[in-house]
């Protein structure tokens, strides 16, 4: 139960979230529900790599059972990068889950390069949270 979006074209219709993850450089404002904010340039990377898998794996556990949506700007780069390590979560490989997300979420996803090898290393790596099948 995740949803992706861009801030920049205001709340879609249907239920709330229950928990927000905004991927931003700047804080925004607080919405109505719980939410979370990972400092996350444009077409960069987050300032904290580590804080952001752990808030992002926290997100993956309450998608389990709550509405959760992850959002920056325009909903493609930043947001993509975010839902794809939520697959790496699952038990996906890196390069699969990038597909999977252009796929089924944006065909531009995951924009730059870096993105990429942020996914691919988190898996690697093994950060805490990420599930190797």
């Amino acid at each position: 139960m995740v949803r992706g979006r861009g801030l920049r074209y205001g709340r879609p219709t249907g239920p709330a979230p229950d928990f927000a993850v905004h991927l931003t450089g700047r804080r925004p404002p607080g919405p109505p529900w719980e939410s979370a904010w990972i400092h996350w340039r444009d077409f960069w990377l987050p300032s904290d790599p580590g804080n952001a898998i752990a808030v992002l794996r926290r997100a993956h556990e309450r998608a389990v059972s709550e509405r959760v949506e992850v959002c920056c700007g325009g909903g493609v780069g930043r947001t993509g990068t975010a839902l794809s390590l939520m697959c790496v979560f699952e038990g996906m490989d890196p390069e699969e889950a990038v597909a999977w997300v252009r796929e089924n979420y944006h065909r531009r996803a995951v924009e730059t390069p870096w993105q990429r090898r942020f996914v691919r290393r988190a898996a690697v790596a093994g950060d805490p949270g990420t599930r190797r099948p």
